[in-house]
């Protein structure tokens, strides 16, 4: 078996107590089940079966037809009786399957979805959205298989081999000897197939998840596909992963189908071995023929009950495979972890300092070494610098997005790390580079800032950013669905959307990292009117490059390489000729001038 194959384990133990967790808040509907169709097993699979040899017995063992006809519609109102009694104990058992299954899949949607919340921002950077939404879906339908395997097929065919077993006991104890010899040499060949078959069906998982990635990724970069002229190329590399998924599946049934065969021998062994003892008996005259009958009917349901069984393992085992990639999910710790007793947030000033900090992204050499940095309350600080001078990364820290590696980043004296993220989060206003809306209406989006908002304070925000104009010629106005990530909407009015977003939000801080780049330079004049408005009273950081949009802040702070090499009001700045920021200056103002 190939190395890569042995890596793939099933942990059959941390996938039931996940389920576990939420089975048992229903258990009680789980015993019914189980309680309703052991009765409904009970009544199809052993007194139809033995009402049946009466008859048989009787036809048999008379020549007066007349003489028995009582006997035979005694036995078949038995029959029609105990046909009720299945179909009430079966329907009852569905109906309680059902209320059952429904309400644990739900709460396990509602854990899925909670558990990948709790995963910081890096998880989502680092993972497919496609392959996630296609783990989460496999996790809940893993239940489903899993429950219906084991309620329908399992638990059924168990009580019904069980049933076999003492009926041949009773009327043949050989019979009944041959049979459970041969389940056992059976579910030992089973076993040892399973075994082996679990790392191929989590192979054949991992492909089928590269390939929903593939598709997922190539479907949100449509856009530089179509640009690049560039569909022949991912068609040929979509088929390279579809090539691959395609053997692994390939080999996968490949096996399956040698256990069937490996199956048929072993059922037309038993069959054959059983009729011919059954038939002796008969001629013996240590049998009558009804038991004939009944140990043909058992042969006959052994091939249903037991390959049901076989084909439910390899179902259940599938089923497993598919549910530990999100148990892998689940047991993956998040990077970012708020503390187990969270101090009560004191933010309502906004000052903020950075004592000391150390950071660096995995792999890489550190961005920041003891660095020290501070905005006083109510500040407006411009940062600036060239592309990795660590601009984002102070903002990442400051959303803690990512955790300083040591030192500590304190908003009004207390350390960020000692309140819950969400805390944190719902005292800054960001707006980002890209803002990505979602697919919602236009209202939704700006409410999202303040959920229990009234619609004149969603209108105000919009008004204020200059969004409201291009809103109203909408056809459907606030109420317009924006697309899949705002797609419907342009750079600039997705801009405008997420600005009037973060003004509705009112937090104490605000921060804008190249919040007017969609913007042309009319609405840009208009925004930065309404971030003036914004502003006031309130602590903001703004990464721009393009340098127009913090001349007037109270400070503008210039990296490079992780460190502060300039600082001070745009005119001290450019006063000094050969800073870094008077080099942006003058490169942005003879660009103004040609253009």
């Amino acid at each position: 078996m190939p190395k890569s194959l042995k890596k793939n384990k099933i942990h059959l133990k941390k996938i039931l107590k996940y389920y576990w967790i939420h089975i048992k808040k229903y258990k009680k509907f789980a015993i019914g089940v189980q309680v309703f169709f052991i009765l409904a097993s009970i009544s199809s699979t052993l007194a139809t079966p033995i009402f049946y040899k009466q008859i048989i017995d009787l036809i048999s063992n008379t020549t007066n037809r007349a003489s028995i006809s009582h006997e035979l519609m005694y036995l078949l109102g038995l029959i029609f009786l105990n046909s009720i009694f299945f179909n009430i104990f079966y329907r009852l058992g569905d109906y309680t399957y059902t209320y059952f299954v429904s309400n644990v899949a739900k709460e396990l949607s509602f854990f899925t979805f909670n558990s990948l919340q709790k995963h910081s921002f890096s998880f989502f950077s680092d993972n497919f959205s496609g392959a996630l939404v296609t783990k989460s879906k496999r996790f809940i339908y893993s239940f489903y298989n899993l429950t219906e395997q084991f309620v329908f097929s399992i638990s059924f065919r168990l009580i019904r081999i069980s049933i076999y077993i003492i009926t041949l006991a009773v009327f043949a104890p050989i019979l009944a000897i041959i049979y459970v010899i041969w389940l056992f040499i059976y579910c030992t060949i089973v076993y040892s197939f399973t075994k082996k078959q679990a790392p191929l069906d989590l192979a054949e998982a991992s492909a089928d998840s590269k390939v929903t990635s593939r598709l997922a990724d190539n479907i949100t970069n449509i856009l530089n596909i179509k640009i690049f002229a560039s569909q022949k190329l991912e068609s040929e590399r979509f088929l390279k992963v579809l090539n691959t998924e395609e053997k692994k599946r390939r080999t996968s049934l490949y096996f399956k189908n040698f256990q069937n065969v490996l199956q048929g021998l072993l059922f037309m062994i038993l069959e054959i071995s059983i009729m011919y003892i059954a038939l002796n008996k008969w001629i013996d005259g240590e049998i009558t023929a009804g038991s004939i009958a009944i140990v043909q009917l058992y042969i006959i349901g052994s091939f249903d009950v037991v390959w049901g069984i076989g084909r439910s393992i390899i179902s259940i085992q599938k089923s497993l495979t598919d549910a530990q990639e999100m148990i892998d999910i689940f047991e993956t710790e998040s990077d970012i972890k708020d503390t187990k007793n969270p101090e009560k947030c004191k933010i309502n000033k906004g000052e903020i300092k950075f004592e000391n900090v150390t950071f660096k992204y995995k792999q890489n050499k550190n961005v920041f070494d003891n660095f020290n940095f501070k905005i006083q309350s109510n500040q407006k600080i411009g940062l600036v610098g060239h592309s990795g001078a660590g601009k984002s990364t102070i903002i990442n820290l400051l959303l803690r997005f990512v955790d300083v590696n040591s030192g500590c980043i304190k908003i009004d004296n207390q350390d960020i790390r000692k309140i819950s993220q969400d805390d944190l989060r719902k005292n800054i206003s960001y707006v980002p580079q890209e803002s990505i809306l979602f697919h919602r209406s236009i209202y939704e989006n700006i409410a999202y800032g303040k959920p229990n908002a009234k619609k004149d304070e969603v209108i105000e925000a919009a008004k204020k950013a200059h969004a409201h104009e291009f809103i109203v010629k909408l056809p459907n106005g606030y109420n317009t669905l924006v697309g899949e990530r705002g797609t419907k909407l342009s750079g600039g009015e997705r801009q405008r959307v997420a600005i009037a977003r973060a003004m509705l939000k009112n937090a104490p801080i605000l921060v804008l990292d190249e919040a007017t780049s969609a913007l042309d330079s009319i609405s840009e004049k208009y925004i930065q009117e309404a971030f003036e408005t914004l502003m006031k009273n309130r602590t903001t950081i703004v990464i721009a490059h393009r340098l127009s949009t913090i001349q007037r802040m109270d400070r503008i702070i210039v990296l490079d390489d992780g460190r502060i090499v300039e600082e001070g009001t745009h005119e001290k700045l450019i006063g000094k000729n050969s800073g870094i920021y008077s080099e942006f200056w003058k490169s942005q103002s003879s660009e103004f001038l040609r253009d």
